[in-house]
Parts: structure tokens; C-alpha cells; sequence
């Protein structure tokens, strides 16, 4: 079982309700770390709390939701041992996982204003890090 942490900031609640309903159906842990209403939030504080939740091994993946979805990343980038990937479709969320080992998507509603389904996420929860030359790769991010 998969220990999930979400968040968003103040203006995504509906889209991470919807995703945290589909993760917890398909069987997943889901801690929602918020917010709990639409007043306005600063979206760093909650990328910043979802990213550590991995990085101290309170969860196993982090979903983080807001509109742009780079803001809330930008934020998420300051915990230190996790990486994060901006997700916009299942390509990107399979592959942020099996080829970045990345545990954390970054997703929100594209420019159009259209949120992707709860699906989008799925990918992410049942891909694995194939390793490899992938990880070679990886090298270089883990030494900066």
C-alpha cells in the first residue's frame, strides 16, 4: 500500500478533493495536508510541507496541485533528498517516475483552465524507477 501526501494551493480544493477520492479508491494511504478552505493560502508553505512528508519517509509519493502547477514546485524543490516532476498528462506521470525517480507530480489545471482527471496521477502510483542508465543520469542531480 502506497502512503500518498496531497496538497494544493487555495484555488485547486476541487481538483485535489477529486484526486485524493480516486487515489484512496484505487487503495492508497492519502494524507491531505491542505488547505481546508479557499481563503486565500501561499501555495509555498503547502508544496514545502508535502515535499518534506517524502523526504523525512512520513509518505512514499506526493501529489501537489496548484494552477500553474511550477510555483508550488519551485517550493517543493527546497526539501532536500526528493525530486519533483510537472505532470499534465499519464506519459509525464509514468515517466517522472520510472525514468527521474522523481516521488513527487506537480499538476493543476492547464492554461485553458480544463483540470486533468484523477486519472492523470495514476501511473505515477504503480510505476517503478527501472534504473539503469536512467540512474546514471540521475548521478549528476544528486551531486548538486
Amino acid at each position: 500500500m502506497t502512503r500518498v501526501v496531497i496538497s494544493s494551493d487555495h484555488a485547486d480544493i476541487p481538483l485535489r478533493q477529486a484526486i485524493v477520492a480516486h487515489v484512496e479508491a484505487a487503495g492508497h494511504t492519502v494524507t491531505d495536508i491542505g488547505p481546508a478552505t479557499d481563503a486565500s493560502t501561499d501555495y509555498p508553505k503547502h508544496g514545502q510541507a508535502a515535499a518534506q512528508m517524502i523526504a523525512d519517509g512520513d509518505a512514499d509519493l506526493g501529489i501537489i496541485i496548484c494552477g500553474t502547477r511550477q510555483g508550488i514546485m519551485m517550493a517543493a524543490n527546497k526539501a532536500a533528498g526528493t525530486r519533483r516532476g510537472v505532470c499534465s498528462d499519464t506519459f509525464s506521470a509514468r515517466m517522472i517516475r520510472a525514468h527521474n525517480n522523481a516521488p513527487i507530480l506537480s499538476i493543476g489545471p492547464p492554461v485553458s483552465g480544463h483540470a486533468p482527471a484523477p486519472q492523470t496521477v495514476d501511473p505515477s502510483l504503480v510505476t517503478g524507477f527501472q534504473g539503469g542508465p536512467h540512474a546514471s543520469a540521475l548521478a549528476p542531480i544528486e551531486a548538486a
